[in-house]
């Protein structure tokens, strides 16, 4: 432990929501985009929010009951190290007080098991880099969950960041790669850099490693993921993960799970877009069998993923006690899952290095307005004490005296879902232009076109996603009916029929299919 940092609210206050909520535990739906990063010789791990989400619930649900005597064994470190001290988040005007956390991804090679796992003997016991970075956002009411990820090769402007033993490592002159922040002091200079570039308070921050990922997996028994084609990541020079599954479903755990998660080439195009989307898959898989495995009447169970966790992270002091991780984990729980919504900072490549990134003038900050005003990225209201939904705006004027004039819906007639603003619409385009029978390959980078051409009717929020699918004609799916208005919206501004809209129990928020109808052009 580097030392004590100050936790944002007082260390026994973490709930700040309704008494009670959704028993479901959330998962993230797949994230947005992001950039081609470095081909340097580090090899990065990269996470997901799904996977520290789930150690709180595994930490927590059996912690709490069974092993407050594994206190002494959670690891600490301070939660800001720099100069600017934002506070706490503040409470709304009916007392409600929203969390921020910030999820760490490390890559150090700080210890013979974090060594053999992660490769790159020339970084062994090297500076580790914060190679995921995400901050969980739970709204004050808890109706809703926001996941906004910085990409790792952003470069920003360092802030000055103090140690606990006094150690200064100097506030940056130009700009730096964020994922630099980890080596500045901890995860400590991390939370810095984010609350600096934001001016988003956050609370509580929790980190985990290579190893972290590997004990995990083992302790709840593998994880089942499923492949579209055999995978075998092994580059004709050599790179890759070695990992090699057949085509279908394959449960896997230990180092299999690490290769799977560390996976570049042989999803796809070798981007980091198609691996980020196979860690989607692998968390919110680890998170279903989680689910399925940690009960009560399963002791043994709940003991195996009790320390697995508490082996596995790192966190500031405010969550230093198993009550306070089974606090949060229950304020989690609270969120419906269909109202989690995952998104990427808005970016541009840097003017000074086309490899990096920067945060995008404009869009990147009225994001992050967004998270400090508590406003939900998925666009549905807020919902009020008690749990009722806020009153949806009506266009009928009000009758003297304040009645509505508006006559009751008609009981046969459903009140149709209606559809957030465009840029307010999270949409998942996937390349299916291959069609069902596979004879023609699929249209390379068909999917970054198709958001470009989202963007452009002013669907700011679509994303590609690098799994692919299998379409004769373009279709849009969601799962849940509160989606149906922006399914259909995104639709009509395609020129899709009204038939394209599909309604299905396995999507997750809004999916554009680009099917083999649609292999060129804009419209």
């Amino acid at each position: 432990m580097r030392g004590e940092g100050a936790p944002a609210r007082p260390a026994d206050d973490i709930s700040g929501g309704p008494s009670d909520g959704p028993a479901a535990p959330g998962t993230g739906a797949p994230g947005a985009g992001i950039p081609a990063t470095r081909r340097g010789k580090r090899r990065v791990l990269r996470w997901t929010a799904s996977v520290l989400a789930f150690l709180i619930l595994a930490t927590a649900a059996a912690g709490y009951l069974y092993y407050r005597h594994l206190n002494g064994s959670i690891q600490t470190d301070a939660l800001n190290l720099g100069d600017s001290k934002l506070g706490g988040s503040r409470p709304n005007a009916f007392g409600q007080t929203p969390l921020n956390i910030l999820l760490i991804g490390s890559d150090a090679r700080d210890g013979a098991e974090n060594q053999a796992l992660g490769g790159a003997r020339d970084t062994f016991d090297g500076p580790p880099l914060a190679d995921v970075q995400m901050l969980l956002h739970l709204s004050a009411d808890r109706s809703n969950m926001s996941v906004v990820s910085m990409p790792r090769d952003t470069l920003l402007k360092m802030p000055k960041c103090t140690e606990p033993n006094g150690k200064v490592h100097p506030a940056s002159r130009g700009l730096v790669q964020t994922n630099e922040s980890l080596s500045r002091g901890g995860p400590g200079c991390t939370v810095a850099a984010w609350q600096e570039l934001t001016k988003i308070p956050i609370d509580h921050f929790m980190m985990i490693d290579f190893k972290g990922v590997v004990t995990m997996a083992d302790a709840i028994g593998g994880v089942p993921v499923c492949v579209q084609e055999n995978v075998h990541s092994r580059t004709r020079d050599g790179k890759g993960s070695g990992l090699k599954l057949p085509k279908g479903e394959n449960v896997i755990q230990g180092e299999v799970a690490l290769q799977w998660l560390r996976t570049r080439y042989g999803f796809e195009d070798g981007s980091d877009i198609g691996r980020a989307h196979a860690q989607h898959m692998y968390m919110n898989s680890m998170a279903r069998e989680f689910r399925k495995n940690a009960k009560l009447s399963n002791p043994m169970k709940l003991n195996s993923l009790a320390q697995a966790a508490i082996k596995a992270m790192v966190v500031d002091p405010g969550l230093n006690k198993i009550d306070k991780l089974y606090d949060l984990s229950m304020e989690l729980k609270k969120v419906d899952p269909g109202r989690i919504t995952m998104t990427t900072m808005p970016w541009i490549y840097s003017p000074s290095d086309s490899a990096r990134v920067e945060p995008k003038p404009g869009e990147a900050e009225d994001l992050f307005r967004m998270i400090r005003e508590d406003l939900p990225l998925d666009g549905k209201g807020p919902e009020q004490p008690g749990g009722a939904a806020s009153p949806a705006p009506s266009s009928s004027a009000a009758a003297p005296g304040g009645a509505a004039s508006a006559a009751p819906p008609t009981p046969s007639r459903p009140a149709v879902d209606q559809a957030a603003p465009p840029a307010r619409i999270p949409v998942t385009v996937r390349n299916a232009t291959g069609g069902r029978d596979g004879a023609q390959g699929k249209v390379k980078g068909r999917a970054l076109e198709v958001v470009s051409v989202l963007a452009g009717k002013g669907f700011t929020k679509a994303v590609a996603d690098n799994l692919t699918g299998a379409e004769d004609t373009t279709v849009v799916r969601f799962s849940s009916p509160d989606l149906a208005g922006d399914a259909a919206a995104v639709a009509t501004a395609l020129g899709l029929p009204a038939s394209a809209v599909q309604k299905v129990d396995d999507a997750t928020g809004v999916l554009l299919l680009v099917g083999k109808d649609w292999r060129t052009g804009n419209a």
